[in-house]
């Protein structure tokens, strides 16, 4: 009963623990259960927030709180509450229009810790709404008064994702937030010095145990910084190259049951794990 005891594993979604169809294996699932029945904690950190990530936590079953929206929350299914958030500052607003007057037709999302707002259509929105089935919720990005937790810009093209960033990084108040490309489609602006390494200690400390237990298994930029100050990190084989280069382990793709891979690993001793 004790082979995992007090060890935690935190793992991205997309590209990690979910497969190229968006879906967990069986063998996935079968080992996140033997691993919690011996002992462990497992639990997802995502760039998603729970109202779209409920469906998986149904079926994952994770034992520990989750982090959400790439580290500006922590969210217990449980009592159904946040235990923790940071909202971004109102001044983003000045980046969001910023935006919307110089590149035509970027796909603009406002992330509040309840809603996602969609601000500005194009034809990459309308595939995030068909992938996650969020509700198509149109805002001006001016009218909502709710705290903010992330900005979401959507596109295609790698041309405009290019010039998103560099008009991103050249505003005068770039030093104030953090930018993410969280997928090949996807690029936001979180909260200064937010990432999902931020949420695992949080999310450690609400178990009562040390963040030195925690092992983070990921794939794409938003999850360089989780992986690399995680006591053991896990990049999956079909990672970006730059999360390959700070993790301690490089394991299968998500295509060939990733987690499934990384616990039975961990058991035997391949991946070797000091508890705290």
């Amino acid at each position: 009963m004790n082979k995992f005891k007090d060890l935690l594993i935190c793992t991205d979604l997309d590209g990690t623990l979910l497969n190229s169809k968006n879906e967990i294996s069986r063998e996935n699932l079968e080992a996140i259960e033997y691993f919690k029945h011996e002992g462990g904690y497992f639990t997802f950190i995502t760039g998603r927030m729970p109202s779209f990530a409920g469906h998986i936590y149904d079926k994952v079953k994770p034992n520990a709180p989750i982090g959400c929206i790439n580290g500006g929350g922590v969210y217990d299914y449980e009592t159904k509450k946040y235990l923790w958030t940071q909202p971004i500052s109102d001044s983003v607003i000045e980046l969001v229009e910023y935006i919307d007057q110089n590149i035509d037709g970027m796909g603009i999302q406002v992330n509040t810790f309840d809603t996602v707002y969609f601000c500005a259509e194009n034809q990459a929105q309308g595939l995030f709404r068909k992938i996650t089935g969020l509700e198509k919720i149109n805002k001006h990005y001016n009218d909502i008064k709710e705290p903010i937790a992330k900005i979401v810009f959507v596109d295609s093209t790698e041309e405009k994702m290019e010039k998103l960033a560099q008009l991103l990084c050249s505003h005068k108040r770039a030093d104030e937030f953090r930018f993410v490309r969280s997928e090949k489609w996807l690029y936001e602006i979180l909260p200064k010095g937010i990432s999902k390494a931020v949420v695992m200690p949080k999310i450690a400390q609400h178990l009562n145990i040390s963040p030195n237990n925690c092992i983070a298994i990921g794939d794409y930029n938003n999850d360089i910084q989780m992986v690399k100050d995680a006591k053991t990190g896990i990049a999956v084989a079909n990672a970006v190259d730059e999360l390959k280069a700070v993790a301690d382990y490089i394991t299968v793709s998500n295509d060939d049951h990733a987690i499934a891979q990384v616990i039975s690993d961990i058991e035997k001793g391949k991946i070797p794990i000091i508890n705290s």
